[in-house]
């Protein structure tokens, strides 16, 4: 049936009332809940490490059963990796580990991964004590599991050849990744000194352990081959690896990134660390997951440290292509 001119009209001026609305929402500017979205899509994603906190932990300033709190409402950070030291005497408290993770899920912090020290050497020549050691860190990869992360990191020490170093670990690390496969957890070999900070070495031990579980966890300063643990922070080790190689070689087993800082110039900048060669080493690799945090400088404090790398990522990152 054929529709009269003023029906017509009436019909086309219920039809703008209706749109109008729709209209005006298109025309506002972007909500925040949009601007994070955008930051999201850039796939820059930010966790904070411990050890960043080291100093006030030791000093008693601020507690670690309070670090998803302290990371979220002082930082604005979401993502969190734990120290095993500052939780010793909770290593096997099942309620504690519950606990953390409720606390934790309560604030919308995901807990990303346990660090371990201390636990002995992986790559002992010693049976028996490489055993131990792989043994003694079952009880973080539960920790971690009840926490609800998706990694333990490991330092890579021992003692011998690169090779037989290299058949200690595989061995460590098989035993351990076993133990791990059966609560989800990934182990992580950090760069921490000696052998550990030769990037092509870190990738032929996670190849011949050839476990999906087995990973690494790349970290921008521990670069010295002369010493245990391998900081670079003030230029004094005569045995320096690339550490824009050494994080490339490692990349492909990351499941995580460990971005360290020690000191900044007037505009932000790290003055040890070139921040935009290396996260254009991370970004062109394709990794996805969360980089983190790790202040480990002077002069600022640990608060403005950790403040100052943050920004310095997100800045970085924004500007690559």
């Amino acid at each position: 049936m054929k529709k009269s001119s003023a029906y017509r009209v009436k019909l086309t001026g219920w039809f703008a009332l209706l749109l109008l609305p729709l209209l005006i929402q298109q025309c506002k500017p972007k909500s925040a809940d949009t601007a994070a979205v955008a930051t999201d899509s850039s796939g820059l994603k930010i966790s904070l490490a411990e050890w960043s906190i080291h100093r006030a932990l030791d000093g008693g300033t601020l507690k670690a059963e309070n670090f998803a709190s302290i990371a979220k409402n002082d930082f604005g950070i979401t993502a969190v990796e734990y120290v095993n030291g500052f939780y010793k005497t909770h290593a096997t408290d099942v309620a504690f580990w519950k606990k953390m993770r409720t606390t934790a899920d309560s604030l919308g912090v995901k807990s990303m991964l346990i660090m371990v020290d201390d636990e002995g050497e992986l790559g002992s020549a010693d049976l028996a004590a490489r055993k131990k050691a792989v043994e003694n860190h079952f009880k973080w990869v539960d920790a971690a599991s009840i926490l609800g992360c998706h990694s333990i990191r490991v330092n890579a020490f021992g003692e011998g050849t690169k090779e037989q170093m290299k058949s200690a670990m595989v061995d460590a690390l098989k035993q351990l990744c076993t133990y791990a496969q059966t609560k989800n957890i990934n182990v992580l070999i950090e760069n921490h000194g000696l052998y550990s900070s030769d990037g092509q070495w870190v990738a032929s031990v996670v190849r011949e352990v050839n476990m999906p579980n087995c990973g690494t966890l790349p970290d921008f300063g521990n670069w010295c081959t002369a010493a245990k643990w391998g900081s670079t922070e003030n230029n004094k080790c005569k045995e320096v690896y690339d550490r824009y190689k050494g994080v490339s070689e490692m990349l492909p087993f990351a499941h995580g990134v460990s971005a360290k800082s020690y000191h900044f110039d007037e505009q932000g900048d790290e003055t040890i660390i070139d921040y935009a060669k290396m996260l254009k080493v991370v970004k062109d690799s394709g990794f996805k997951g969360y980089i983190g945090v790790e202040y480990e400088g002077s002069p600022l404090s640990e608060h403005d440290g950790i403040i100052a790398t943050k920004k310095l990522i997100e800045k970085t990152w924004a500007g690559l292509r």
